[in-house]
């Protein structure tokens, strides 16, 4: 939620007079869809990576603020929590040697930012959570002293009406209260961004949350919070419950949380929006002097400041996002599923999978989405969050009917890196690019390797060492950076971490 948002109550017409903008806003954007008002495609695609600020101790560090005034760069920007900074890659134009390309941005960049921290006694770390957070570093009294998250902290609270309730039952349970959203500041994310047309956009975000279990299962990086072995990927489940403002009895109806998979293939971006407006009740109305159709009828484009908004407090792991650049509106698919890290180069190789993938199997001629119930795509989510690479998921039968249960890293071989490998070919991205970082990705499957993997088990060799649990997860956090910035793939990273008791 990067809108700029100044704090401020709301009286009791506030939300009726949003609703009713709300409305405005979505018959103005079915009007800029149906007269094909929206950009012409140009291929273009994004990255942000959320980070987190870690002392050379492996324990965080509240001081984004100061980090970032030494950075003094436009393109690292505050996040949640006092420990977290994100960094945002202008939008690039797929093709070429475009991966590569971004890649050497991202070295530059965080490289950059890392000095500039350690000098303040900090540095950055990629990571799905940090391993070391304890539950008091997740108070409000960390949270990020900016307007909007102080603001959106409160409704969120607000509409809760009690504390926040985290049970996650994984490797380990954990179980604890909160009186503040944020638990969710934890939750380091790679967010890929997807400029398309209204009419290749349902098939887009369609082909996006059929694999959207496969990218986890792949990319996971956060099997720990407050000292807990969890799922494989604990964020999807701590940021639903960081987030939840449903009382216990709201979940009893069936009320929709505002994390959400979703429950159902679309057939346009306004399916989702519209979704959005009738699901979720405002947590921030505040309303724009724009009136949206008077804007049309005098041939302007709207800036839908309310639909924006309102889209940025709803969290789907495959989010639309509207926005208007030089006049004209355009659509985006913007994919949040992955963790940040473990480095530059399995950060572009999740993107390049992803982007590959994508486009392989919006193009399909039987698509994977008309032949998977949408439940198992939200069962395979929730199953690859938990076991990572180790799951197994439900496919469609290829050149058959039915669905299947068949382990992730074989899919992935068998299956979808050829299907990412004829996607990235035509996007046009040079082959050496494609046969590169999809080779990270096979490697992590032929090892059954990847961020979580060597967390754990790097954990557990620390504690059979002797350790004790806060001891092993500082030791191996530290381990974690050293490799990092070293800059090799997670799959050759040695199990293990130097100086520990035998």
């Amino acid at each position: 939620m990067g809108e700029k948002v100044e704090a401020g109550g709301f009286d009791l017409s506030d939300r009726q007079r949003y609703r009713g903008k709300l409305q405005q806003c979505l018959a103005a954007l079915g009007r800029l869809l149906a007269e094909k008002r929206f950009d012409r495609p140009k291929n273009l695609m994004g990255l942000e990576i959320e980070l987190n600020l870690a002392g050379a101790d492996g324990m965080p560090r509240m001081m984004n603020a100061e980090v970032l005034s030494r950075i003094a760069s436009p393109d690292f920007q505050t996040e949640l929590g006092m420990f977290n900074l994100e960094v945002n890659i202008v939008p690039h134009r797929l093709g070429g040697r475009v991966l590569d390309q971004l890649a050497e941005e991202l070295h530059t960049g965080l490289g950059y930012a890392d000095r500039k921290a350690q000098e303040l006694g900090s540095g950055i770390v990629m990571i799905g959570i940090l391993p070391t957070l304890t539950q008091q570093d997740l108070v409000s009294a960390n949270l990020s002293d900016v307007d909007r998250y102080m603001l959106l902290n409160d409704q969120i609270v607000a509409a809760r009406g009690e504390d926040f309730t985290l049970d996650i039952d994984g490797v380990e349970r954990l179980t604890c209260t909160s009186g503040s959203i944020a638990p969710e500041a934890a939750c380091t994310s790679v967010q890929l961004h997807l400029q398309v047309t209204p009419g290749r956009f349902a098939d887009v975000w369609n082909a996006a949350q059929a694999v959207a279990a496969v990218q986890v299962a792949v990319g996971a990086n956060a099997p720990f919070l407050f000292g807990k072995e969890l799922w494989r990927e604990s964020r999807p489940p701590l940021f639903q419950q960081a987030t939840d403002t449903r009382p216990p009895e709201l979940q009893a109806q069936g009320v929709r949380p505002r994390t959400w998979f979703g429950e159902r293939w679309v057939d346009s971006a306004y399916d989702l929006f519209e979704e959005n407006i009738r699901f979720f009740p405002a947590l921030l109305p505040f309303c724009d002097d724009e009136d949206p159709l008077r804007v049309l009828e005098d041939g302007g484009v709207p800036r839908l400041q309310e639909l924006v908004l309102h889209n940025g407090t709803i969290y789907r792991w495959n989010r639309p996002v509207y926005a208007v650049v030089d006049g004209v509106p355009h659509l985006r698919v913007e994919n949040r599923v992955l963790p940040a890290g473990p480095t530059v180069t399995d950060v572009i190789a999740n993107a390049a999978f992803y982007y590959g993938l994508v486009r392989a199997l919006a193009e399909d001629a039987r698509p994977v989405w008309t032949r998977l119930p949408f439940a198992a795509a939200d069962e395979n989510f929730e199953n690859a969050c938990r076991h990572g690479i180790d799951a197994e998921l439900q496919w469609p039968r290829p050149g058959r009917g039915g669905v299947t249960r068949v382990p992730v890293v074989k899919l992935v071989r068998d299956e979808l890196l050829p299907l990412a490998a004829a996607g990235l070919d035509a996007w046009n991205v040079a082959p050496a690019d494609r046969d590169l970082y999809l080779g990270v990705i096979e490697e992590r499957c032929r090892r059954r390797t990847n961020g979580a993997s060597w967390q754990a088990d790097t954990y557990h060799r620390a504690r059979e060492a002797g350790l004790e649990r806060e001891a092993a997860l500082a030791a191996m956090t530290r381990r974690y950076c050293e490799l990092m910035r070293e800059g090799q793939p997670v799959h050759t990273w040695p199990v293990g971490f130097p100086g520990a008791r035998s």
